[in-house]
């Protein structure tokens, strides 16, 4: 049985979105990748989606979702992608924080910068 691997932010629009379609695409034959918050938004931010589209071909829309830690399976580890914003509670200590800028509002290079790194450590996982 694969490890569920969970990418946790207080939105679940951003960073966990593109942490799960990257790990997804990158490693979803080894592990089970989800992504949640403890809020949610009405969409995925626009700009990681077009971004993760055109750089890996991935459309997020179409498979994944803003969405509460409480509505995916109980993981096995539990990845915070930074407290910039305060760290979310999800009644268990984190096992790891990434502490990745959230690059919502910010640049191209920025988005890029934040996605490579999620990339790299995703491939270290």
């Amino acid at each position: 049985m694969k490890k569920k691997i969970a990418f946790i932010c207080v939105h679940n629009s951003c960073r966990s979105q593109i942490a799960e379609a990257l790990g997804k695409h990158l490693r979803g034959d080894e592990f089970d990748f989800y992504s949640a918050g403890t809020e949610t938004k009405l969409q995925i931010n626009q700009d990681a989606v077009r971004l993760i589209k055109q750089l890996y071909g991935i459309d997020m829309e179409l498979t994944q979702y803003s969405k509460t830690f409480d509505k995916i399976p109980t993981p096995d580890v539990a990845i915070s992608m930074g407290c910039d914003v305060g760290c979310p509670f999800i009644g268990r200590e984190f096992d790891d924080n990434w502490g990745l800028p959230d690059p919502t509002g910010k640049s191209d290079g920025e988005f890029i910068k934040v996605i490579e790194e999620i990339k790299k450590r995703i491939m270290q996982l």
